[in-house]
């Protein structure tokens, strides 16, 4: 069986960065990703500033005193030009406000006492006391957002602070899903005997729509071949990745693998994880009418080609670990790696299995982590129950108290 990383790294090597731009309003820029550099074309903040409520002054104006009182000749709110600091005053200022020319230290005003027109400084400041300088965050010139950078809300706060109104960013990853199995029912629909509700649909469109994709849904495809061969033909026109859950074993019943070879080429993996061993990893050919679409082919004419297991907890997790970062390199981010907790085991779990396990657990309050009881693939149950994934390598077998990768589901459902 192939090894999670070797699997990973081969979905990686083919996932190059979708080509198509396009300029958006920087509200709108919500976890789109960046193809350009975002250059600051100004100094943050564009000039000194008051970090405090206070007095803006002269430090010289203390002499060798430690107080001294002196009259206020200006009052500076924020968003307003000061005048120059009269030598032998202060200016009264606020959080945010210009420094006037001249002064070069804020007294905050709880270190002042105020008598009509006059104020008595009972602190003695140092030069820069309480003043944000001009460029202390951004300097002109300096790139604050490369390009790669996924935006999350920080960062259009970052980009708005430098003035940009719109961001240049890659267009869309678009994705088309479909699902198989003539057991599977759609919720609202009468369940027959032998038939299931069909989650993984819900929950490959509610992952797909955290990753910003533009998602086409062919439903339900019905266990034939030609059904399906006409419905990959259709999707690869027009898109990214064409990805199914489901059908992607060698039963007679499972179409997707040869339709899969017939329309394009396939490799189908068995992954030494669990949940989640079958994987299959492809492409489909498109037709040459299919240049106009947009989408970009990841090789020469086709269209990517990703099968995921059909039990739900396998389905979810292969997503996770494969989809997820061969999307987002497809998006064009630089950085795809979730960042995994080094966290204590408050279990024990003494058989060791030979593949990498990805066990379903949750933070409990002492700051260690509680494994689900049922660690079944088809137990979709713990995926809601779980903060997360312990990242458990091959024939280790878990005690409690030693420490174990884990893998928030915050980082993997970003």
């Amino acid at each position: 069986m192939l090894a999670t990383a070797d699997a990973l790294a081969t979905l990686l090597d083919a996932a190059h960065p979708i080509a198509g731009t396009e300029s958006i309003p920087t509200l709108q820029a919500l976890n789109r990703v960046l193809s350009a550099d975002v250059t600051s074309p100004l100094d943050v903040p564009p000039m000194n500033t008051s970090s405090m409520d206070g007095y803006a002054v002269r430090s010289a104006d203390f002499g060798a005193a430690t107080e001294v009182r002196l009259p206020v000749s200006q009052r500076i709110p924020a968003g307003h030009a000061p005048q120059p600091l009269t030598p032998g005053s202060v200016a009264r200022i606020f959080t945010g406000a210009t420094v006037p020319p001249g002064a070069d230290a804020i007294v905050m005003q709880e270190q002042a006492e105020v008598a009509g027109d006059e104020v008595t400084l009972l602190h003695r400041p140092q030069p820069g006391e309480w003043i944000t300088a001009q460029g202390a965050d951004i300097r002109s010139g300096s790139v604050i957002l490369p390009a790669g950078t996924r935006l999350s809300p920080q960062a259009l706060g970052l980009a708005a602070s430098v003035g940009c109104a719109e961001l240049e960013v890659r267009r869309r990853v678009k994705v088309a899903v479909f699902f198989t199995g003539d057991e599977l029912t759609m919720p609202g629909e009468p369940l027959k005997p032998g038939a299931i509700y069909n989650s993984n649909r819900f929950t490959l469109h509610g992952l797909l729509d955290k990753l910003g994709c533009e998602v086409t849904d062919y439903g339900i495809v019905a266990d034939r071949l030609d059904a399906t061969r006409a419905t990959l033909r259709e999707a690869a026109q027009a898109h990214d990745l064409i990805l199914t859950c489901g059908g992607v074993s060698v039963g007679e019943e499972d179409h997707v693998k040869p339709a899969v070879e017939a329309e394009g080429r396939l490799a189908m993996w068995q992954i030494a994880m669990k949940p989640g061993k079958p994987l299959a990893f492809g492409a489909v050919r498109r037709s040459s009418q299919s240049a106009a679409t947009g989408a970009t082919p990841g090789a020469s004419g086709e269209t990517f080609f990703i099968g995921l297991p059909g039990n739900p907890v396998s389905s979810f997790a292969t997503f996770l670990l494969f989809v997820r970062p061969f999307i987002l390199s497809l998006a064009g981010v630089h950085s795809v790696a979730p960042r995994a907790l080094s966290l204590r085991a408050d279990f024990t779990q003494a058989k060791a299995d030979r593949r990498n396990e990805f066990l379903r657990a949750r933070i409990n309050p002492a700051g260690g982590l509680d494994l689900f009881p049922n660690q079944s693939s088809a137990v979709l149950t713990s995926t809601v129950w779980g903060d997360g994934l312990i990242d458990n390598p091959p024939n280790h077998a878990i005690a409690a108290g030693e420490t174990v990768r884990f893998i928030p589901f915050s980082e993997l459902l970003n």
